[in-house]
């Protein structure tokens, strides 16, 4: 830990009493969503990476000023995405291990693509009245976004599988096996959950079912990770397209918290009809625990669901097991899927 850090931190643990600092901070929060994305756009993860780190060789990665640099360096350091120290010849800054792992654009983990999606107008214009919004229990528009086909979605395979694709290798494991297999994967978008399923079981033949321009992105990805001679494509919306019978196993990807609980039953049923006895579905979801504000990742996700969804939850780790098992499957078995917020839960068909 450098100087600046260590003083940073015994800075936040050692006010005593009631204090306004969380107030203040949380007020100028939106500043701290800024300056990561124009940290992303600018490219200075990687120009800090490749570099010394010095303003000098910042400026002249990213052509912008000292004074604009400098200050978004620091701000980097307070929100604990950067290192700073402190050397005769001025400042250097470095990355922190997850800045490294994450935010470096020729890091094999890179994320930064998904403020494409997570910093969009579509999710941030949603909280512009949440007042309103809490008011009226739910989003202000009789527009429900979720069940249409928008080039939003699109937007959303392309910048958020590399965030998922750690959910979905671990989710992969819940249906391993060397035999043949039938896996339908819902609300496919980028595919990566049923494409890490046909990775690891060469006999496994994936079908994809999300909104025809969607699956564009899925049949790609399938293409390049090799699976595509496996891999095919069903086109529609999941609440009313048939979903086949028979198949060996259903994988639902962060889908059940855009609705309300009687159409996630009604769902899981039809799920369950179209499973061969002894079939699996994996549900993966952000779900807190029955207190509803731990983990707090988890937990926090129930604001996009208000903000964004007329019916939509973030579903507990217990109402999910109950809603496996009123739509028909032996439930129990949930799996924290680390060092992401989400958690699988397996039911099988009777």
């Amino acid at each position: 830990m450098s100087t600046i850090e260590l003083q940073l931190d015994t800075e936040r643990n050692t006010q005593l009493g009631p204090s306004p600092v969380l107030f203040f901070e949380t007020m100028h929060a939106y500043q701290r969503t800024a300056a990561l994305k124009t940290a992303i756009e600018l490219g200075l993860f990687s120009a800090i990476g490749e570099t010394s780190g010095t303003i000098e060789d910042l400026t002249g990665r990213t052509g912008c000023p000292e004074r604009g640099i400098q200050a978004l360096c620091d701000f980097l350091v307070i929100m604990g995405f950067l290192s700073k120290y402190i050397t005769e010849s001025g400042a250097r800054y470095g990355l922190t291990p997850d800045s490294a792992a994450f935010l470096q654009k020729n890091s094999p983990r890179y994320i930064g693509m998904a403020i494409s999606f997570m910093a969009s107008p579509f999710v941030v214009d949603a909280f512009k009245d949440l007042t309103s919004v809490i008011r009226a229990g739910g989003p202000l528009s009789d527009d429900h976004r979720v069940n249409q086909e928008l080039p939003v979605w699109v937007e959303f395979a392309r910048s958020m599988a590399p965030l998922m694709y750690p959910v979905a290798e671990q989710t992969a494991k819940l249906l391993a096996g060397h035999t043949e297999q039938t896996i339908l994967d819902v609300a496919a978008g980028h595919g990566l959950f049923g494409i890490a399923v046909a990775k690891a079981n060469p006999k496994a033949n994936v079908i994809a079912l999300d909104f025809a321009s969607v699956l564009a992105v899925a049949k790609e990805n399938a293409e390049r990770f090799g699976v595509s001679d496996r891999y095919a494509l069903l086109p529609g919306d999941a609440l009313l397209i048939p979903l086949g019978t028979g198949l060996d196993g259903v994988l639902v990807p962060n889908l059940l918290h855009h609705w309300d609980r009687q159409t996630v039953v009604d769902f899981l049923r039809k799920v369950h009809e179209s499973l061969k006895p002894g079939g699996r579905v994996i549900v993966v979801e952000f779900a807190p625990n029955d207190d509803r504000v731990t983990p707090p990742a988890s937990a926090s996700f129930v604001m996009n669901m208000m903000a964004n969804t007329p019916g939509g939850n973030a579903y507990t780790v217990s109402e999910n097991i109950a809603m496996l098992r009123e739509a028909g499957f032996n439930a129990g078995e949930s799996h924290r899927l680390p060092p992401t917020p989400q958690t699988a839960f397996v039911g099988v068909k009777k």
